[in-house]
């Protein structure tokens, strides 16, 4: 196999590993800034109910957890999971991602000095305006490190989409190597991480740069 065709083989499953990073940001940012602010509500049960999620989350292998996204529609119910793969496949990213974003939100959330709230009260502020006006800018410039270093763990966590045999860039990489008997596959997935955690940084770095208006 010339590296051309090889490269072609492989950019199918460099847009599937995109399309996985997309809709897991898409789906895991609000999600997760839901989840912080349950965690702050005033219900005991609340702050369980989230507690409980974000502990069972970060306390399991996100393989795990994509198989029993996977297989537990059929082992609970005797559902028929032919389609539901990929669904499955997002629904997991989401929802282990969304724990670890939360818990950043909530860093940032509370890092804001209780007179920023005092502040907007005596200006008439209500609490959506004070959230939305005041706290959301300053939590998203105090969050931009942890969230850019989450990201980037969020471009190479995608090969574990082989977990449930979908072929992204890494699983095409394993195929081609084996049928091969070639390094190259690996090189090739290996530069596509890179230069995809390139862009993430350097994109995330700019917003940085944005909301620095401190300087």
């Amino acid at each position: 196999m010339t590296l051309q065709t090889m490269l072609s083989t492989m950019s199918i499953g460099m847009l599937r590993t995109c399309g996985i990073f997309a809709l897991t940001l898409i789906g895991s940012l609000p999600l997760g800034m839901v989840v912080a602010l349950l965690k702050k509500s005033r219900f005991a049960v609340v702050r369980g109910i989230i507690n409980v999620y974000i502990s069972v989350i970060r306390g399991t292998p996100l393989m795990l957890q994509l198989l029993v996204w996977y297989f537990g529609p059929f082992y609970l119910f005797g559902a028929n999971i032919g389609g539901w793969r990929f669904p499955a496949l997002i629904l997991g990213f989401v929802v282990n991602y969304a724990a670890y974003f939360a818990e950043i939100y909530r860093g940032g959330i509370e890092s804001i000095p209780v007179s920023q709230y005092e502040a907007a009260q005596v200006l008439g502020y209500s609490k959506v305006q004070t959230f939305m006006r005041i706290i959301l800018p300053q939590v998203v410039k105090r969050i931009m490190p942890s969230a850019t270093n989450e990201v980037i763990t969020l471009v190479k966590d995608t090969s574990l989409a082989f977990t449930l045999a979908y072929q992204e860039v890494f699983s095409l990489a394993k195929q081609i190597s084996a049928s091969q008997t070639s390094f190259m596959p690996f090189l090739v997935a290996g530069i596509f991480y890179f230069v995809a955690n390139y862009g993430v940084e350097f994109a995330m770095s700019r917003i940085e740069k944005a909301l620095d208006y401190y300087r």
